[in-house]
């Protein structure tokens, strides 16, 4: 029999998310699965009750009809203790729940033999679980989110602009901590126009922060800081010590700071320090993207904005629900994704595969007995690291086979071929014709060397600029094979003959060669 998926509406305070989306309900639809909605739950993200209905969801009246209809609950946030007594035995919950941190939470669902899977302790590190992956798409959002806010606050202009009125430099940024939130932030205020320079244990992104329009910022200490997940891993003393002096200079520096360091089950760490806000520059803004979990700045206050010696500190704790619309269609999107895994029959039933290391990974409750945390996922074998190739040894003579610089007396004999040759064609050649070969040859061995130093991957593009050397031998033929002008001798036939194969072959060039980069440039057009 097809299942009930029931949409409550959220009730943490300053909460605007939903989550499912009207688009999102005709796909579950789909699936076979009835959809019923709690009256009001999308309003605050711009989705009225009425688009759900023209998509096919039932309307709940309230959160007690709806809990009491549904078989499988969507959520936001984790339910509070008046949702928990809301629960039907064997009801399967999706949300973020955050185990970790919320044991006694935990505990009431076991009590009420639900079936929960928490989307944040999907296993990231499994590409298939990308699509199902909210964490990062809140991520997202929130560093976006949290440049914007820092404009709002900063003032002043992003980028840097020469007025009429006086020169305004261009606005400093650094971020700390370059994972999802802090690339997000990254290429946000990039496009604005800051300077941006970003931090992170982990040295491989930085790769990620310059592609960005970021500079990296080394700490100099060596030691490696990536973790599971994707999370960064708590550091060593010596590193803290060295991490710290590196966020010292840049508060004195930056006029706007944004910090995005976490790490799972952990309070975050500390980053800024009280004496480093009092020796940031007036005016100055810290957007503390870490405040639901303590904050990565001693000063800040969650869910506030202070001002503290004369620095703006953001701490708020709901970055995604301000750009609510937007955060909801993803998250709904992930939810979607999930579903299609849980249901592959398209039925309107689901089943919870425990074989599944990516539905394992999310179980944190199965018939309520807690089943988290999970053992870590089945990761693929890393391909056998090819086997090396032996270098050729260097030939140690000139003779058969052997490949070398030419013997002198060989390069002798070219020269010397070469130069009875030359003083054959100068000796019985017209003088016209020797200076015209003479700059023949040159042409050749200078367009040789040009193109020769030219990348492969060029060559293509290349083929424009010898479309434009191809139209002045054109024209040069064309001056040969036109009837003369006045009394200047008429060119001998073979001249003639020579002068309308090179046309023939520059047309061929020419058209040849628009041809190809044309569909070279059509390439890279959407």
């Amino acid at each position: 029999m097809p299942l009930t998926i029931g949409v409550p509406k959220e009730i943490y305070p300053g909460e605007r998310r939903v989550a499912t989306v009207p688009e999102v309900v005709e796909k579950l639809r789909k699936l076979g699965f009835s959809v019923v909605v709690e009256s009001d739950a999308g309003a605050a993200a711009n989705f009225d009750d009425e688009s759900y209905r023209n998509a096919g969801a039932g309307i709940a009246a309230n959160a007690a009809e709806l809990w009491s209809s549904s078989d499988i609950v969507f959520k936001v946030r984790a339910p509070d203790a008046g949702e928990v007594a809301l629960i039907k035995p064997g009801t399967t919950l999706v949300s973020f729940i955050w185990p970790a941190q919320n044991p006694d939470l935990m505990q009431a669902l076991v009590a009420r033999k639900a079936n929960v899977l928490a989307i944040d302790a999907l296993p990231r590190q499994l590409s298939r679980a990308q699509k199902m992956d909210a964490l990062t798409s809140m991520a997202g959002i929130s560093g976006y989110r949290a440049v914007i806010e820092a404009a709002n606050a900063f003032g002043r202009f992003f980028n840097g602009q020469i007025t009429a009125a006086g020169k305004i430099p261009p606005a400093k940024v650094f971020i700390a901590g370059a994972g999802v939130a802090g690339l997000a932030a990254i290429g946000t205020a990039a496009n604005l126009g800051a300077i941006v320079r970003a931090n992170d244990t982990r040295a491989e992104v930085a790769d990620q922060v310059i592609s960005l329009g970021g500079e990296f910022v080394k700490v100099d200490y060596e030691e490696e800081g990536s973790g599971g997940g994707g999370y960064a891993k708590v550091m060593s003393e010596g590193f803290q010590q060295a991490q710290r002096e590196m966020y010292a200079k840049q508060a004195a520096d930056a006029d706007i700071i944004i910090t995005t360091a976490l790490i799972p089950g952990k309070p975050a760490p500390r980053l800024i320090t009280a004496e480093m806000v009092k020796t940031m520059k007036p005016g100055s803004v810290i957007v503390d993207m870490a405040a639901e979990q303590g904050g990565n700045c001693e000063l800040t206050e969650p869910g506030q904005t202070v001002v503290k010696h004369g620095v703006t500190i953001v701490g708020y704790t709901d970055l995604p629900s301000r750009l609510a619309k937007q955060s909801s269609t993803l998250y709904s999107t992930n939810l979607l994704r999930l579903t299609e895994e849980l249901c592959k029959a398209k039925d309107g039933t689901i089943d919870i595969n425990m074989e599944d290391d990516a539905i394992r990974g999310l179980t944190v409750i199965k018939d309520g007995a807690i089943t988290w945390p999970a053992p870590p996922p089945k990761l693929p074998a890393a391909p056998p690291p090819k086997p090396a190739v032996a270098a050729a040894p260097a030939p140690k003579g000139h003779g058969h086979g052997a490949t070398g610089p030419m013997p002198a007396g060989t390069l002798a004999i070219v020269f010397g071929v070469g130069a009875v040759l030359f003083w054959l064609i100068g000796a019985f050649a017209p003088p016209a014709f020797l200076s015209h070969f003479t700059v023949f040859v040159l042409a050749c061995f200078v367009g040789y060397m040009v193109v020769w130093n030219v990348t492969p991957a060029l060559h293509t593009p290349l083929m424009s600029v010898t479309n434009a050397i191809s139209s002045i031998i054109a024209i040069g033929a064309l001056v040969q094979i036109a009837p003369p002008l006045l009394d200047t001798p008429r060119p001998d036939a073979w001249i003639r003959g020579l002068a309308a194969l090179a046309l023939v072959l520059t047309a061929v060039n020419m058209f040849g060669g628009f041809a190809v980069t044309r569909r070279m440039l059509a390439m890279f057009r959407k």
